[in-house]
């Protein structure tokens, strides 16, 4: 963990930390997530507290004395100011203040109800700004098949092979990059941990069990780093690769195949792989909510969404659907 191991926390907030890490079961990625929000609400509340309302920056800010007592008259406007500071200063979107806005509200239930350090918890009615529901982006099928033609190199056999998992599976990008070699079973599932550090079984298709095998007679065995030897994927110093590594491939890729310049990513390949099961595979969103690994079914549905969409368009783009009947006189 980068952030949540910083020597300047206030031990207050440490400890914290540590408490979603070692008893929630919360990603190293989650904790980060946590330090750098309460970092930046921490700062800015001394600056606030100071008369500066919309500080122009609060690098530098030393919060390694703030203590409880500091925290007991922290309300709910201060944490509004620090939110609209967010909007104005930082210029945060909605889903990034929703994110910090998380952040402050486990925090202070942590102090509340697990540590009993505050009578109540001043963030209880704390409000999550209102998020506006966006279709996800994805690949068509051709386009799909596009992205794949595209690979070639001197890592084609590892890169088909990631990019074929991602389409197919709908992995996570830490997901796909902490794949070891136990995690394939030979049953043809896949072992993936995905987000609170749950693990799920992935089922391997045809087409993923092609790919592993053309990879695996590639992959790099000699000189590879001891504590990386059970990774499946490799970066070209032999050890296990990167999500940025990843993240550079796929954006690569899509250029090559005509596809760059429309937001895509490496998430979106997951967003891929789930609406091309639900068009073609007549799959129930449970069993894709399953497949995904999703907390809630809401977060599955915006694919059932996508398609509804896509028959109101091919509905209006029936040649005939401007055709009305004359009224006579």
């Amino acid at each position: 963990m980068k952030y949540a191991n910083q020597k300047d926390l206030p031990k207050i907030l440490q400890d914290f930390l540590n408490h979603e890490f070692a008893i929630r079961n919360k990603s190293e990625l989650t904790v980060d997530e946590y330090a750098l929000d309460l970092i930046l609400f921490l700062r800015f509340l001394k600056a606030y507290r100071s008369g500066d309302a919309s500080p122009a920056s609060l690098d530098g800010i030393d919060i390694s004395d703030i203590t409880i007592r500091d925290l007991e008259s922290v309300s709910l406007a201060d944490a509004y100011a620090f939110l609209s500071y967010c909007k104005m200063v930082r210029n945060n979107d909605a889903a990034a203040r929703a994110r910090k806005t998380s952040s402050i509200r486990a925090f202070f239930k942590y102090l509340t109800v697990q540590k009993k350090l505050l009578g109540e918890n001043p963030m209880q009615e704390l409000e999550v700004p209102k998020l506006r529901k966006s279709q996800p982006k994805y690949l068509t099928l051709d386009e799909s098949l596009r992205l794949l033609e595209a690979v070639e190199g001197k890592n084609k056999e590892r890169d088909y092979c990631i990019l074929t998992l991602f389409l197919n599976c709908g992995l996570r990008l830490s997901e796909l990059v902490s794949i070891n070699y136990t995690d394939i079973k030979d049953n043809n599932t896949l072992t993936v941990t995905g987000k609170g550090n749950k693990q799920r079984t992935v089922y391997l298709n045809d087409a993923c069990l092609s790919a592993i095998k053309a990879y695996k007679k590639v992959r790099p065995v000699d000189g590879v780093k001891e504590k990386d030897k059970p990774a499946l994927f490799l970066s070209g110093r032999k050890e296990r690769i990167s999500p940025k590594t990843v993240q550079h491939m796929v954006y690569s890729y899509l250029d090559k195949a005509g596809l760059g310049g429309r937001g895509l990513s490496v998430h979106k390949l997951r967003h891929t792989a789930a609406t091309l099961m639900y068009q073609y595979g007549d799959v129930d969103v449970l069993v894709l909510k399953e497949i995904l690994g999703h907390e809630n079914l809401g977060t599955t549905e915006i694919y059932t969404h996508i398609v509804d969409e896509q028959l109101k368009k091919a509905t209006d783009a029936n040649p005939l659907s401007k055709v009305k009947r004359e009224k006579k006189d």
